[in-house]
Formats: C-alpha cells, structure tokens, sequence
C-alpha cells in the first residue's frame, strides 16, 4: 500500500474490471486511501471472491456488469450514486483479447469482441461518467490503455487497435469536458503479470524474449501502475488532461 496521501478520501470510485489483477490492486489501495469503490466485472463469482479479498466493509460495492451493454452501464452508475451519493472518478480498466495471428484473417467476431469489451465499454461507461461529473463541474476519468496501441505486436491487432481507439477516446473527451473541470488521461502499461497476460510471461522461452525488449530489465507487476492511476485521480493532477502516460519500463523508447 501507498504511504502517500493523495486526497482520496471519501471519493466515490467506479473501477470497471475490478475483480482482478489490475483492478483488484487499484480498488485495494483506493480503499486504502479512504475512497469509497464501487468494482464491477462480468461474473458474480469473481466478485464474491475479489469483495473477500478487499476486506468487505461499507466503503466498497461490487455489481455484475457487461460495460459494452448500455443498460448494465446504466444500473452501474445508478448503483454508485445510490449507494454512495454520488461519482467523482472513474477508472476504465476493463480489456480483453482473443489472440488474433492476423488481422487480415480475423473473424468478424472476433473484431467485434474485442473492440467491444476495450472501446464500446470504456466509451459507454465515460458517457455515464461525465453526465454526471459534469453536473457538479468536477471529476476524473483514467482509462487504462496498452503500449500496444502505439507498438504492432504479435496477436495484439486488433487489441492494439482498439486501445487506439481508446487513446483517442481519451483525447477528445479532454477537450469536450475541459470547461467542466473534468480531467481525462489514459496509463499505456506494458505487459504487466496478471491473468490477462498470462499466455505470455508464463512460458518461459516467451517471457524472456518480452523482457529483451523492456531497457528496465522485467516486466510489469501491477503495484507498478498504482501511484500514477491515484495521482492522475486526485486533485494533484487538475492540470493534466488529455494525456497517455506509458507506464513501460522504457519498451517504448528502444
């Protein structure tokens, strides 16, 4: 956990995908922080399970959700704002990918998939978000991006596209919500070891020719995405919008 205060407490925080690696981590240290933390993910079981693992407690709500369907998108933000009165963050951290070999020989399906959990989601739930954040002329919104959206890499196309997309997402909704004073940036992690990755950095052979690539000599744990998602969430970021940061161990610089 993070010693430093970063002016969460009370805040009230929506964490899409927070049943697991990534989202499991920043709910925990949110929680640490005195917000209060609303998880969604896709099945009930996981939840029970990341709710056991967080400690419980009255701070923190976890809610079934699909984020690529309007109307659970809908019941979501309905549940923070009842539960807890109101949204002051969000943090669009849901993704998924189907290894794709190419995309030239993708399935339509396959496209449709994989831009719906990483784009359509992130889009349906900042539209949620900042119909409200703007209401009260404040708020964060951090979506969690890919380095695969600025770098080609094997079995990510049509990933990588989508975080793209998600980047540029990212950028216009900074510029629409600015007079709000609504704060909107994206963190583009590397390969980070969570069960989404885990194709990759658990075989070996695999793993150590990922590391060749990153100057920083490993890859990712998630506690290496936190302080960057809380200082873009508190009020120490008021004058950053609009913003990818690459949070990569240099993999993007070689």
């Amino acid at each position: 956990m993070h010693s430093i205060a970063y002016g969460l407490e009370d805040k009230v925080v929506v964490v899409t995908g927070g049943s697991r690696g990534i989202g499991l981590e920043l709910a925990r240290n949110l929680l640490a922080q005195g917000a209060r933390v609303v998880i969604c993910g896709r099945k009930q079981e996981n939840l029970t399970a990341a709710v056991d693992r967080l400690g419980g407690g009255a701070r923190l709500h976890a809610l079934a959700c699909h984020v690529a369907r309007e109307g659970d998108v809908d019941a979501l933000f309905a549940a923070a704002i009842e539960r807890f009165g109101g949204l002051d963050i969000l943090i669009n951290n849901v993704g998924m990918n189907l290894l794709t070999a190419s995309v030239v020989d993708a399935e339509l399906a396959a496209w449709n998939k994989i831009i719906e959990g990483n784009l359509t989601g992130a889009f349906l739930c900042s539209r949620a978000a900042a119909r409200i954040m703007r209401e009260k002329k404040q708020g964060k919104i951090v979506s969690i991006s890919s380095l695969a959206a600025a770098k080609a890499s094997p079995g990510m196309g049509i990933y990588g596209i989508a975080k793209a997309g998600l980047e540029m997402l990212t950028q216009v909704l900074a510029a629409e919500l600015a007079s709000c004073n609504i704060q909107v940036n994206a963190i583009a992690p590397g390969v980070v070891r969570t069960d989404f990755s885990k194709p990759f950095w658990s075989t070996p052979a695999i793993c150590e020719q990922i590391v060749k690539t990153i100057p920083a000599g490993r890859i990712a744990e998630t506690a290496d995405l936190v302080p960057i998602c809380l200082f873009l969430a508190s009020g120490q970021s008021d004058y950053i919008t609009g913003q990818t940061i690459m949070v990569d161990g240099g993999a993007s610089v070689v």
